[in-house]
């Protein structure tokens, strides 16, 4: 879906340098940047998606266990879940993806993701902290550390979660690194009666994320309307996001109507 802005954003950026020439930016690190953005957003929400999963997974799994682990086998992806029975807490999860595991979105990851969970996922109050070794997102390897936290329900009654992700960072195979720090909150509005089955689901997200691009230009993104993602097919269906990066202050994307400013001028882009 987003990388179809790209190309257009090429012609856009050049045009602005143009028109403005007391733009100090390349345009093309600017383009560079937007493009890892979509790259690294991409990866921390699939994260942040799957490692719900996994551990609404391990509550149905450890309903039934008597041992102190349990190791479940999916798919070439092996859990590990400690202690295993369903009332100690914290509890750690392993999900390792051992060298590579293609997944139903066509996603390949590999290496392991360790969550640490002060209770289950749906009760209020329960923190998840995930980290990672030698884990990848195909080609992009994930550092940093992922904090989920169950705020409860909103007066909707769907669940809300603030999500924090502290030294994040995604290594490119050429060896780039992008940096990158989040502090929102996800709503889970959509799929939440098929727990053990996360293609369904649909959530609310708002806050704000920042980074620094491979070429050391800062970006900082926040909501000026509630973003709504899908994950099958995955897509934004509606929102609107405010785009600083280094100097350029006034980007807007807007999912609504599928158009994007950039210094007071709206251009049309493809979803």
């Amino acid at each position: 879906m987003k990388k179809l802005i790209i190309p257009t954003l090429v012609v856009l950026f050049l045009g602005c340098d143009k028109e403005d020439s007391k733009t100090p930016t390349n345009s093309e690190a600017v383009v560079d940047a937007l493009t890892e953005y979509v790259i690294v957003n991409k990866v921390f929400q699939d994260i942040g998606n799957n490692n719900g999963d996994v551990v609404l997974s391990a509550e149905s799994t450890t309903s039934t266990a008597k041992s102190n682990s349990v190791e479940k086998t999916a798919q070439d992806v092996e859990v590990t879940i400690s202690p295993a029975d369903f009332v100690t807490f914290p509890k750690t999860i392993t999900v390792n993806f051992k060298t590579g595991v293609l997944g139903k979105d066509g996603i390949t990851r590999k290496g392991e993701i360790t969550i640490v969970s002060t209770n289950w996922y749906r009760e209020t109050g329960s923190i998840h902290t995930a980290t990672f070794t030698d884990y990848y997102h195909n080609d992009y390897k994930v550092e940093g550390t992922h904090v989920v936290e169950n705020t409860g329900e909103n007066l909707d009654g769907d669940l809300e979660y603030n999500v924090v992700i502290q030294d994040g960072k995604i290594t490119t195979k050429s060896g780039a690194l992008i940096e990158y720090q989040e502090n929102s909150t996800r709503t889970w509005i959509a799929g939440s009666e098929t727990p053990l089955y996360i293609w369904d689901d649909e959530y609310i997200w708002e806050g704000s994320q920042t980074g620094t691009s491979s070429k050391g230009l800062d970006y900082s993104l926040t909501t000026e309307e509630s973003l709504h993602f899908v994950l099958l097919p995955r897509s934004i269906k509606s929102g609107i996001l405010d785009v600083d990066i280094a100097n350029i202050k006034d980007i807007k994307i807007n999912y609504n109507n599928s158009t994007i400013t950039i210094l007071g001028k709206e251009y049309p882009f493809t979803k």
